[in-house]
């Protein structure tokens, strides 16, 4: 039997009762933008993020987008960024009108080099946006001392890593926003597309969910130039529900995370494990030099991988003339990285079976 990379219908299957009751509920109000949902959402998630302010966006594209557009930086302006993240951090950055410049990641953490961000500040710098990749914190604490030695504001996207932390503390919660995605696999998964922004100051959540509606505190009077990203209703109550049980997804990812961290080979480069990262594993990568050849392998004996991301951000084509230097140590991670079958959904006995396969290979 085939082992699927992803099932969202067997990850969704003990929500449905819960699913159906508050679409009902939603359809018999007949109010399905901006309404008690959306609300109750934002607190409950501010709250699981540690007690912030949180705004429910459209995508965590727009999260990104209005996170840099908050601050009106002059165009041209730039933002710090790893070469190896998903092309929507560095699309955001350019739908704002500024200039992202990449920096390389760590080689073990796959995320941003701390060691590299300070010798990449220019007179142009304002902000820095980090990416907690596949489910696992940056290093906040030298991301936000160079930060401050610098004067710049930093924005966490934290699209894959809902309830991963470092030092006990959240990610989202240590610069000046977090933005999420919802997108349907994420470890908080909605049954289509959401974002959120959090912060820390409740002045800075009211502007951007003025700037998410048009640009207005009240209706029909705009105060900014604005956009139309709002968190659907229907789409926050599945998450509220879903929410209640994040916690219990992410330890699940853990615990198949944990197998194959004690079962593969050292011939597959594991991910990093440190005591002051609680990693959430929306993603568990592996490295292999023969990584194409192991992934046909995998498939012919039935198990579905996936690669995150197969092009780095300066090869895309929409991006390769815009994006100039060259970025080895993010061709290297693009070139050999494999994301195994790591879901809600899947059992430690799938899990043991991927890993007596590919200690065969």
């Amino acid at each position: 039997m085939m082992i699927e990379y992803e099932n969202l219908f067997l990850l969704n299957q003990q929500f449905m009762e819960g699913y159906k009751e508050s679409f009902s509920d939603s359809l018999d109000k007949g109010w399905f933008v901006l309404g008690d949902k959306v609300s109750t959402f934002e607190t409950e998630f501010a709250a699981y993020c540690g007690g912030k302010y949180c705004a429910g966006l459209a995508s965590g594209l727009d999260a990104l987008v209005l996170a840099l557009k908050y601050f009106d930086f002059p165009e041209g302006s730039e933002v710090i960024v790893p070469s190896n993240t998903y092309i929507a951090t560095i699309l955001a950055i350019y739908n704002n009108g500024l200039v992202p410049v990449l920096v390389e990641p760590d080689i073990h953490t796959y995320n941003i080099d701390p060691l590299k961000i300070e010798a990449a500040v220019t007179s142009k710098t304002k902000a820095v946006m980090v990416v907690h990749l596949y489910g696992k914190s940056c290093d906040m604490a030298a991301v936000m001392q160079i930060a401050d030695l610098n004067g710049l504001r930093v924005i966490e996207d934290c699209a894959q890593a809902h309830g991963a932390s470092f030092r006990g503390k959240k990610t989202g919660t240590f610069g000046d926003f977090g933005a999420f995605s919802f997108y349907p696999t994420k470890n908080l998964g909605a049954l289509g597309d959401g974002g959120a922004l959090i912060a820390s100051e409740p002045g800075m959540i009211a502007k951007i969910k003025a700037m998410r509606n048009y640009g207005c505190h009240e209706k029909y009077y705009n105060n900014y130039i604005g956009v139309n990203s709002r968190l659907d209703e229907i789409q926050a109550g599945f998450l509220s529900l879903k929410l209640e049980f994040l916690d219990q997804i992410n330890a699940h990812k853990q615990k198949l995370a944990k197998l194959y961290q004690e079962g593969l080979k050292d011939d597959f480069i594991k991910p990093v494990i440190h005591p002051d990262y609680e990693d959430v594993y929306h993603i568990y990568t592996v490295r292999h030099r023969e990584r194409d050849r192991l992934r046909d392998y995998l498939l012919k004996n039935n198990i579905k991988t996936e690669i995150h991301y197969p092009v780095p951000p300066h090869h895309q084509q929409a991006l390769k003339t815009r994006l100039k230097g060259a970025y080895p140590i993010s061709e290297a991670i693009h070139q050999t990285t494999l994301s195994l079958p790591v879901s809600y959904c899947h059992t430690p006995m799938q899990i043991a079976r991927v890993i007596d396969v590919m200690n065969a290979f």
